[in-house]
């Protein structure tokens, strides 16, 4: 069985204000509304006004924030595009150096590896038989073998001229480097200052904003806090002139009088007014003790009828319970007899078949058959 554990989180601060809030102001509201005193048949003009009021305070507190709202968008969509523009024209300026560099550094007569996206590049390079001398062929092609090669000083300068072109162009390829990872480290550089300066901006920006946010909700709370007060120093004061009208009205009215006839009610003169009921008379206050000790002798003469009547109930109980009592040692008493009668009649039934069985061993099953008796039954039956 799996069990359920109840964990006591703590209640958010605004959540508890907010319900607070909302707690006060309908009691507010029923106060005003079911207030005899203030209250209005109708329509409450001083509620509608004050409503309309706060809702316009509250519109123009929210113009006001979707208008700061308004102006931080704008502000950031012009960031962006500008941060979007920066990093389109650096991305454009890379490429453009990339290509140059690849123009100027990696020509195709510059290449020494083998173009793999181009798999007749062998045979456009060597041209068809040309002679027995053709620089084209070498030991492998059967063209010209060990002994013969008329041409190696040429061939052993080509190699060396290749080979010094081939490390003056990695000493260019490696200075390039250096100084394009220079130009790079020095653009992240000042991209880094840039944006540096650009969140200090917007942050700049946002404080402001905030400032100016803060400082118009805390105008608009002043603003309601001052009518806030307003509206609790009039309740105030209608409190206290009801509150004196209503000493006055009770000085001058029958409310505070001993006269039983204000209670009275006009049209149904068997009820009161419990506005003006000051309690019971003397002649009513007699009246029902007198029905209430007619109600307590009563009560007491019936209470007298049910003991009677448990009592007698009670000894027939007990009537019943001895007479079912006399029936069962009756019974009883039977059972003995009857069990005594059975067990004389079982004893005088085992003495006749007790005579019966030594008769019939005595007399009738003396004689014993002999062989001759069994042999003379054999044939008989064969």
């Amino acid at each position: 069985m799996r069990k359920m554990y109840q964990v006591d989180l703590p209640p958010d601060p605004k959540e508890v204000a907010a319900i607070e809030a909302r707690r006060n102001q309908e009691k507010e509201r029923q106060s005003r509304f079911f207030n005899v005193r203030t209250r209005v048949m109708g329509v409450d003009v001083e509620a509608l006004n004050n409503q309309v009021e706060e809702r316009k305070l509250q519109e123009a507190t929210e113009r006001s924030k979707e208008a700061a709202y308004g102006t931080n968008q704008v502000r950031y969509d012009l960031v962006a595009q500008m941060l979007e523009k920066e990093q389109a024209e650096r991305t454009r300026r890379l490429a453009k150096k990339v290509q140059n560099f690849r123009e100027q550094r990696q020509k195709l007569r510059n290449r020494c590896e083998l173009d793999f996206w181009n798999s007749n590049q062998l045979w456009r390079e060597f041209p068809a038989y040309l002679g027995d001398n053709a620089p084209y062929y070498g030991q492998a092609s059967l063209q010209c073998f060990s002994g013969e090669d008329l041409e190696r000083a040429t061939y052993l300068r080509m190699q060396q001229e290749q080979f010094q072109y081939s490390l003056e162009r990695q000493l260019q390829e490696q200075q390039q480097a250096r100084v394009d990872e220079t130009c790079a480290d020095m653009l992240n550089d000042q991209l880094r200052l840039a944006m540096d300066m650009r969140a200090a901006q917007l942050a700049k920006l946002e404080e402001s904003c905030r400032i100016a946010m803060m400082a118009a909700t805390a105008s608009a709370n002043k603003a309601q806090a001052v009518k806030l007060a307003e509206q609790q120093r009039q309740e105030h004061q209608r409190q206290q002139e009801a509150n004196l009208v209503e000493v006055q009205n009770q000085i001058t009215s029958d409310l505070l009088t001993e006269n039983p006839q204000v209670a009275q009610n006009p049209v149904a003169p068997h009820r009161v007014l419990p506005y003006c009921w000051k309690g019971m008379t003397p002649e009513q206050r007699a009246t029902i003790r007198k029905v209430q000790e007619t109600q307590h002798h009563e009560k007491e003469a019936q209470r007298q009828a049910e003991q009677a009547l448990d009592a007698k109930w009670e000894s027939q109980a007990i009537n019943l319970a001895q007479a079912a009592k006399e029936l069962e040692e009756q019974e009883r008493e039977l059972c003995a007899e009857f069990r005594r009668g059975l067990g004389s009649f079982n004893q005088q039934l085992a003495m006749e078949q007790k005579a019966q069985q030594n008769y019939l061993n005595s007399i009738i099953y003396t004689n014993q058959p002999t062989a001759q008796y069994h042999l003379q039954f054999n044939t008989n039956s064969h």
